[in-house]
């Protein structure tokens, strides 16, 4: 008879239980987790109630609303320029992204154009404000994933973008620079050889990302293959924006719906990404902000000369 030797008995006990494992489904108990939401200090307050199952999310229900103001109210009884305040403050982190809808909307039923110069300025503006918006996105999501260095540099850098925003329109998160027909004042001197030098502070930025967070293994395995979007649901939902670009939905109204910017003026490309996850979300964003720093760079040596307000009435109204 052949004795049994220790290495064989553990190999038994081993196969036996790899056996149990496949045959036998581990009971989780289910739990309700509030995220949120935050103190009313915190733009961009959400609260969402996410039932789980061990790590998984079986189920989650946004409720949003906590920032209301009610602006749409507001503006019912404001001037078109006064709204112009009121829209600022929407999004405190890309507030003159927010101008630029509501004038382009007001000079269109209006029948205004604003001078090309103006254009190209408020397309120069308008990226920096998405910029800034970006970076500290950027920043802010390596936190969430337990890399809190990138957040500094997010803050850092977006500070080269923010001065020279304030310089031109004397403010910094609340800008209040567009008119409808045009700008408050055209760009004070030296001011396009000074946001050129900071575009390359942004270039700095996004090498800095992508050694930090893209060329992470924990980042990369915290990010693929999570929250991920397909296209349909992208379009079912209406995704719009990086979101709907990192479900690789090859769509921008710069490019695809240019009106009043100098967008169909410039060299550049939309960046998708088809794997629609957490990682591709992230690497659109950052391909955008090398993006909108080669455009700005663009816009900053071809600008045009001329004024940057057309003429209009002193009393704007709708015409009838």
């Amino acid at each position: 008879m052949t004795a049994v030797t220790d290495r064989q008995k553990l190999s038994y006990i081993a196969a036996q239980a790899a056996d149990a494992r496949v045959n036998v489904e581990l009971e989780t108990e289910g739990m309700t987790l509030n995220i949120g939401p935050q103190h009313p200090a915190t733009h961009g307050t959400l609260r969402i109630v996410a039932q789980l199952d061990g790590e998984q999310v079986i189920r989650a229900e946004p409720m949003a609303g906590y920032m209301h103001r009610g602006y749409e109210k507001l503006s019912e009884v404001r001037t078109y320029p006064q709204v112009t305040t009121l829209i600022n403050r929407i999004d405190w982190l890309g507030s003159f992204a927010n101008e630029v809808p509501f004038i382009l909307a007001a000079e269109h039923l209006m029948e205004v154009e604003a001078p090309p110069r103006a254009k190209w300025i408020r397309t120069i503006l308008f990226e920096m404000s998405r910029v800034a918006n970006l970076i500290l996105f950027l920043g802010d999501m390596g936190v969430q994933l337990g890399a809190v260095t990138p957040v500094f540099y997010a803050f850092r850098d977006r500070e080269f973008v923010l001065d020279q925003i304030e310089k031109a329109t004397g403010g910094r998160f609340h800008p209040n620079f567009d008119r409808i027909g045009g700008l408050k004042d055209d760009l004070p001197k030296g001011w396009l050889e000074s946001t050129k030098s900071s575009m390359d502070k942004v270039r700095s930025f996004c090498d800095e990302m992508e050694d930090l967070l893209l060329g992470s293994e924990i980042f990369q395995e915290r990010t693929r293959g999570i929250g991920v979007i397909p296209a349909d649901v992208a379009m079912q939902y209406g995704l719009s924006g990086p979101n709907a670009r990192g479900s690789g939905i090859d769509w921008d109204l710069r490019r695809d719906n240019c009106i009043g910017l100098a967008y169909d003026e410039l060299d550049w490309k939309v960046w998708t990404h088809p794997d629609g996850d957490s990682f591709a979300r992230f690497w659109v964003r950052l391909q955008e902000v090398r993006e909108a720093a080669k455009m700005i760079d663009q816009l900053c040596d071809g600008l045009p000369s001329g004024p940057v307000m057309a003429k209009v009435p002193r009393i704007i109204k709708v015409p009838e």
